[in-house]
């Protein structure tokens, strides 16, 4: 617009104060309790089931679980370091029982090099990432077993991971500081999707003799 007015038109420079339209904010797509359930129920390979695990129980990010050293795994403290993550920044999230109990018996099975996940080929000399594309596939196996129709990606298990912990009552600071938003705002839109005190919500149509 800016430019029609002083290249077409020839008009004057100065300043044009145009409001900027607000982009729309779709909520992500979540799944509930029991469809995770089903989800990894349905994935009997146990390194495939402890990836999918890890990256739902911790709330990481595709490219989070793929660049974990073994060293990131804290069972002392039972804690995940990930490092240079979104925006170069460092945090700490939680590790589940659960899941460092099926981290042991992978690692009892495969004998992981450097990487918490290796792919195809990985030596003690040239240690070798496991792929983003084969995690999808892993899900995407996963899923369609489970007859679920929703439209899942890996990152649907980070978004679930904090519905979760927020209907479970877990404060949106804490969730903020596990998924490492640097914005209060972009944790917020999971109190937008959880369904928690929805089930105590009666609709005005029930209170009538219809």
């Amino acid at each position: 617009m800016k430019f029609y007015f002083e290249k077409v038109l020839g008009g004057k420079r100065k300043l044009y104060f145009v409001e900027r339209p607000r982009q729309e904010q779709s909520l992500p797509t979540v799944c509930s309790v029991e469809e995770i359930q089903m989800i990894l129920s349905n994935v009997k390979n146990i390194k495939h089931k402890a990836i999918l695990s890890t990256i739902y129980s911790a709330g990481l990010r595709i490219s989070e679980v793929i660049n974990l050293p073994i060293k990131a795994i804290d069972s002392d403290r039972m804690q995940i370091h990930i490092k240079n993550a979104k925006g170069n920044k460092d945090r700490y999230t939680i590790l589940s029982k659960k899941v460092l109990d099926l981290l042991r018996e992978y690692f009892k099975q495969e004998k992981p090099h450097y990487w918490l996940f290796e792919g195809m080929g990985s030596t003690k000399e040239k240690p070798v990432q496991y792929s983003s594309r084969s995690i999808q596939n892993i899900l995407k196996v996963a899923i369609k077993k489970t007859g679920i129709k929703k439209h899942i990606t890996v990152h649907t298990l980070r978004h679930s991971f904090a519905t979760h912990l927020l209907e479970n009552g877990t404060d949106l600071r804490y969730i903020q500081n596990l998924l490492g938003h640097s914005n209060s705002k972009t944790t917020e839109v999971y109190t937008h999707i959880t369904t928690k005190g929805f089930n105590q919500i009666v609709s005005p149509l029930d209170k009538l003799d219809i």
